[in-house]
């Protein structure tokens, strides 16, 4: 099955997960499905050798090829794809750390709005995501349950009838579920409420990660939630209980934005506002330093300094724009450290000067 579409095409788009149409859109950035899946009579990706892991892929192409299961959908073999189109697809959250850096045989297939990906041969021969803005946990939960029936028409996953799902990791194993939100939180983080809600979420069996998923740091004020458990809780237990827990964190971080802007009005637009300041004039600015002054600005975005003229559609592609993947990839050449710092900088100037900001 050839790509409908180029990786380079991405660089024009949003994903449907950044419209900001999803509920609590200000806090929610986007919320996920993940399902693990493996096919029976096979070793897991790790030990399968590599004619066995070709003929399996090929397998996968030829069912998700069918046009009535996944229509406007692209294949990508990762050998096809240099290590900037994989840090580009990894920067979009369309493959794992652990696909981008692997290098045996794998492949991906995208859906034309990016709110669908199938890994295969990843840490698992099949792993399933399912894309929402907002908080839109039972949305996509939908979606990645069709989608999984559909593939068990041509697959027979490997199952026990005591404990489900067989996984490559047993921390997967029963519903091969992993359900997460993309939060912003810099109300509790400049109020210094994060501690608590953490160590909360811990006590509650949820992972909390940064914004890139496991290994990742928590950079620009960003969050991600997730169970810990898929063994003995069936999945709309799973999500109903992660849905209450993000619905209080969402309720917490209004409340700390109404603490602020009662308590230390002027100190939170100065902060805003230097924010655009560096943004609009920087030459120089590293990944790390231009994530933490977008997240002021989206916040300046929830307390209405900006009316209309700045959005959070506008500025969830900045943030993606302005990664490492992206910048090589819209330069259309490999670019060293300083070269993307430079860069970056120049892409925010012009994209800020656009607006009346």
């Amino acid at each position: 099955m050839s790509g409908l579409m180029r990786i380079d095409q991405l660089l024009t788009q949003a994903p449907a997960w950044q419209s900001a149409l999803g509920p609590h859109e200000d806090v929610v950035v986007s919320s996920r499905i993940r399902l693990a899946r493996n096919v029976d009579g096979y070793f897991f990706p790790s030990r399968l050798k590599g004619q066995e892991r070709k003929r399996l892929i090929k397998s996968f192409e030829k069912a998700v090829s069918k046009p009535e299961r996944f229509p406007n959908s692209s294949f990508f073999s990762a050998a096809d794809l240099n290590a900037v189109e994989l840090q580009l697809l990894l920067e979009r959250h369309l493959i794992s750390r652990e696909f981008s850096s692997d290098k045996g045989d794998r492949a991906v297939l995208i859906s034309s709005d990016e709110s669908q990906s199938l890994m295969f041969m990843e840490e698992d021969h099949l792993r399933i995501q399912i894309f929402e803005s907002g908080l839109n946990l039972r949305s996509a939960w939908k979606k990645a349950n069709e989608t999984d029936d559909q593939l068990q028409k041509d697959f027979r996953f490997s199952f026990n009838p005591k404990i489900g799902f067989l996984t490559a990791c047993p921390t997967n194993v029963g519903t091969g579920l992993r359900a997460s939100c993309m939060l912003h939180l810099p109300s509790l983080v400049i109020t210094k409420q994060i501690q608590k809600v953490l160590q909360a979420l811990t006590k509650l069996n949820l992972a909390v990660r940064g914004m890139f998923g496991e290994g990742s740091q928590a950079l620009g004020n960003f969050f991600q939630f997730s169970n810990q458990m898929t063994l003995g809780q069936p999945e709309e237990e799973v999500i109903d209980n992660l849905l209450s827990v993000i619905e209080q964190v969402v309720s917490h971080e209004h409340d700390a934005a109404e603490q602020l802007q009662r308590s230390k009005p002027y100190e939170m637009e100065d902060q805003v506002w230097r924010a655009v300041g560096l943004l609009k004039s920087a030459r120089v600015m590293s990944s790390t330093e231009a994530i933490s002054l977008l997240s002021m600005l989206r916040f300046g975005v929830n307390l209405k300094y900006f009316g209309k003229t700045l959005t959070h559609p506008r500025l969830n592609q900045l943030f993606l724009l302005i990664q490492p993947g992206h910048l090589q990839k819209t330069r259309g050449c490999e670019l060293s450290s300083p070269e993307r710092d430079s860069f970056r900088a120049e892409l925010i100037r012009k994209q800020l000067l656009k607006l009346p900001i």
